[in-house]
């Protein structure tokens, strides 16, 4: 008894200084939260963002990566991204995958523009390498002053509208149509599964329950057991040369990891001018998406130092771009600081410790590549469709009346989906921003680093890249 007692006061006083450590470590008190507060903040930021270990691969699949081979690749980067924002930058914010990247770089380079997966994860790795110079230079602010935050946010809109696009497509909800482009699917039990499950997570989102998109993820593909069984056909949905006509369809529980797109990045072949307008493409969303999500997370809970700026923000933007390089020879797309850190903030943590406990809570799926496979294209869909709108709130803060800054914006958020490619939208963005300017007499509104992007982007629309 006595020696049960000693071992019960050795474990508590174990758990104590475990728990000292990480206070002094993060600062904690000083940040004006308790351990128990950043815990539980991890926790929630995890469940909020956790759909992208099932969304990502599916949307890397489309460009040729095997599904299992991304999954472990987006679990591992999501690992060491988020351990590298607590640990260095110490701050509370997810960095995993980027949405909107993975759809540039599945549908826009490689689907788009006919490049092969290697070589596009070629054009990740030197954008992470330019994201990484600037970083370290400390050139940001040159360039985000040349381009104007509201063309950012017509940008930012542009990329919710064409991952929504490609949640409608993947359900098979829009189909084409030989009259109109494209049209509504005929009312069937996919259709009806889909719209169930679309419904099922928007009041999930709207009830602001912890982790309602996952939660979204798993009612719909419970919803499409019976697709083929029961009820329905599921053929549509079949991958080429299969004959399947279920949608969901056991695998097993648990794997051990598919490394197969470790070190397939083609890093020289990327070099080849033809791609210079991508790697662009890549860094200049790339920095964007972080910087501004940075930003704002920063506001949102207080993560200032002493003269009032974001909190070690050279460090946060280093691990973004140094992680992006490194999900470039893991087989993945770029990674983003995540918005959805907002709801471990929303929780109360303010330190590194919510993104250490994120990351460890990432590895456990390193393992569960038959279970996640489970996914249907047509469960992942409803989120793509919500992440649409939830990238689409900055459309708010653009000046309609100003039309020299209305017309670009619009165009880069429209022609996004239209042309289905990111990288068209943003080009015509840009040139549009320079001729409107100069032709309506306001031309010493352009800074220089804004004429050097739109002359870049005016070379790749006219050399039909």
């Amino acid at each position: 008894m006595q020696r049960s007692v000693s071992d019960a006061a050795g474990a508590a006083s174990a758990r104590s200084g475990v728990g000292a450590a990480l206070e002094r470590y993060f600062d904690i008190p000083a940040n004006g939260s308790t351990l128990r507060t950043e815990l539980l903040a991890g926790l929630a930021t995890f469940l909020a963002a956790m759909y992208i270990i099932v969304v990502n691969p599916a949307i890397l699949s489309d460009a040729g990566i095997p599904f299992p081979a991304a999954l472990t690749a987006t679990v591992i980067i999501s690992f060491i991204a988020s351990l590298g924002m607590g640990l260095y930058a110490r701050n509370p914010i997810l960095v995993a995958p980027g949405m909107g990247m993975n759809a540039l770089f599945s549908y826009t380079l490689v689907q788009g523009a006919g490049i092969e997966w290697q070589t596009a994860l070629g054009c990740v790795f030197w954008a992470g390498v330019l994201f990484s110079m600037l970083a370290v230079f400390n050139v940001r602010q040159w360039i985000v002053d040349a381009i104007p935050a509201q063309l950012r946010y017509g940008i930012t809109c542009g990329i919710g509208l064409f991952i929504t696009l490609i949640g409608f497509k993947n359900a098979q909800f829009i189909v084409q149509s030989p009259a109109t482009l494209v049209t509504a699917a005929p009312v069937d039990a996919a259709v009806l599964t889909f719209l169930a499950g679309l419904g099922i997570t928007a009041v999930l989102v709207a009830r602001r329950v912890t982790g309602a998109l996952i939660l979204g993820i798993i009612a719909t593909t419970i919803l499409a057991i019976p697709i083929g069984r029961l009820w329905g056909d599921g053929s549509r949905f079949a991958p080429p040369g299969s004959d399947a006509t279920t949608l969901v369809n056991w695998q097993g529980l648990f794997a051990a990891p598919d490394f197969s797109a470790v070190l397939q990045v083609d890093i020289l072949g990327a070099l080849s001018v033809a791609y210079w307008p991508f790697i662009f493409v890549f860094l200049f969303t790339n920095f964007f998406d972080a910087l501004s999500t940075f930003l704002g997370l920063s506001e949102a809970a207080g993560l200032k130092d002493e003269k009032g700026n974001p909190r070690n923000l050279r460090q946060a933007m280093t691990v973004d771009a140094g992680t992006t390089m490194l999900a470039s020879l893991l087989g993945t797309s770029p990674t983003n600081s995540y918005i959805e850190s907002g709801a471990g903030i929303a929780q109360g943590g303010r330190t590194g410790l919510v993104a250490v406990l994120a990351a460890m809570l990432f590895l456990p799926f390193l393992f569960l590549s038959p279970l996640l496979s489970l996914v249907p294209t047509i469960a992942t869909a409803p989120v793509l469709v919500l992440v649409g709108l939830f990238m689409m709130a900055p459309v708010q803060r653009i000046d309609w009346a100003d039309y020299t800054i209305a017309v670009p914006a619009f165009l880069a958020m429209i022609l996004m989906p239209l042309t289905y490619s990111i990288t068209h939208g943003i080009a015509y963005g840009f040139v549009a921003f320079v001729v409107v300017k100069v032709l309506a007499g306001r031309g010493s509104e352009v800074r220089l680093a804004m004429w050097i992007v739109a002359a870049l982007s005016a070379l790749m629309l006219f050399s039909g890249h």
